[in-house]
């Protein structure tokens, strides 16, 4: 056999991915404060506007947002609902299904405990008894044999 199959295989990661973790956390937070600074930017310039323009285009905004307010409104009040419906129907799983299973499970287990109890008193403890006295009798025996080889020798 040569060195040659023996050889190791270099470890190619020489950095570790905690580093590579860390690198790519401070680039997202880098996005974010960046994503932040423009959002309050145009919020800010969205609120000068207003406020130099004529009492019509400011009353056209409000309504529009208010618009958009009812909108969500519904929107979060619709999503409540199938929330509380979701939660019903789990509340029913679990009722109905899921706790007649672990119910079933639980005699199961409580059969399996008895049968267990009924082999061991009933099987294993006398095979053992038997085997501690075939054991008993077969040392017994080598004991009285009167050849000079016992069992011992071997």
């Amino acid at each position: 056999m040569s060195d040659k199959e023996f050889e190791t295989i270099p470890d190619e990661s020489v950095t570790p991915p905690v580093v590579v973790k860390e690198s790519a956390n401070k680039g997202k937070l880098i996005g974010i404060i960046i994503a932040v600074v423009v959002l309050l930017a145009l919020v800010i310039f969205s609120l000068v506007s207003l406020f130099r323009a004529d009492l019509t285009t400011t009353s056209k905004v409000r309504d529009i947002f208010i618009i958009i307010m009812a909108l969500e409104s519904l929107l979060l009040g619709v999503a409540l609902i199938i929330l509380i419906i979701q939660i019903a129907v789990l509340i029913n799983v679990l009722k109905n299904e899921i706790k007649p299973i672990l119910d079933t499970t639980n005699e199961t287990i409580n059969h399996l405990r008895g049968t267990t109890t009924f082999l061991s008193n009933n099987l294993v403890e006398p095979v053992i008894k038997m085997n501690e006295y075939t054991a008993g009798l077969k040392r017994f025996v080598d004991i009285l044999k009167p050849s000079g080889k016992s069992r011992k020798s071997k």
